[in-house]
C-alpha cells in the first residue's frame, strides 16, 4: 500500500478552529483501510470543555464509528505535538501511528516535556513521525497568538 498523508486535512481543521477563535490545532484519524474516520479542530472554548482537544475529539468519534475503544491499525494526523493528556489517550486507544506537525516545547507530551510514550507505565507506543507540515502548522499558531497580543 502506498503512503498517503492526511496532514492537509488536519491543517484545514486547524484553520477552521482559528476562525472559531480556538487555538488552531487540527486532527484526522484514519482507519486501517485508509478511510477518514474522524476529523476535528480544537473546540475547548466552544464546548467549555478543557478536554475538547482535536485529538480527543477524533479519538472519541472514531471509537464511536468503529464501535470499539481500541483503534488498532489506525493513524492519527495532528498539526501540533500532542499534549500529555492526548498522548495518553493515543496510547490507551492503541493507535498504530502518530504523525504530527509542529513541536510544542511549552505543552508537548511526546518529544517534549514528560515524553509519555517513553514511560514504563505506557502500555502501548505508536510509531511516531514528526515534522510533517510543521512550517505551516507553526505559522498558523504564531499568527493566531500574534493577533491576540
Amino acid at each position: 500500500m502506498t503512503f498517503r498523508s492526511f496532514m492537509s486535512l488536519a491543517l484545514e481543521e486547524a484553520r477552521a478552529a482559528a476562525l472559531r477563535g480556538e487555538v488552531p490545532v487540527g486532527a484526522v484519524l484514519v482507519g486501517p483501510q485508509g478511510q477518514v474516520l474522524a476529523r476535528a479542530g480544537n473546540r475547548t472554548r466552544e464546548l467549555n470543555d478543557p478536554t475538547a482537544h482535536a485529538e480527543m475529539l477524533v479519538i472519541r468519534e472514531a471509537a464511536r464509528v468503529l464501535g470499539s475503544e481500541r483503534l488498532t491499525g489506525c493513524d492519527l494526523y495532528v498539526t501540533l505535538e500532542p499534549c500529555p493528556m492526548c498522548a495518553q489517550a493515543i496510547a490507551a486507544a492503541r493507535i498504530a501511528r502518530l504523525y504530527y506537525g509542529a513541536a510544542d516545547p511549552k505543552s508537548g507530551g511526546v518529544a517534549q516535556g514528560p515524553r509519555i510514550f517513553s514511560h514504563p507505565q505506557c502500555h502501548h507506543v505508536p510509531e511516531v513521525y514528526d515534522g510533517i507540515g510543521a512550517e505551516e502548522a507553526a505559522a498558523l499558531l504564531r499568527d493566531f497568538f500574534a493577533a491576540r497580543r
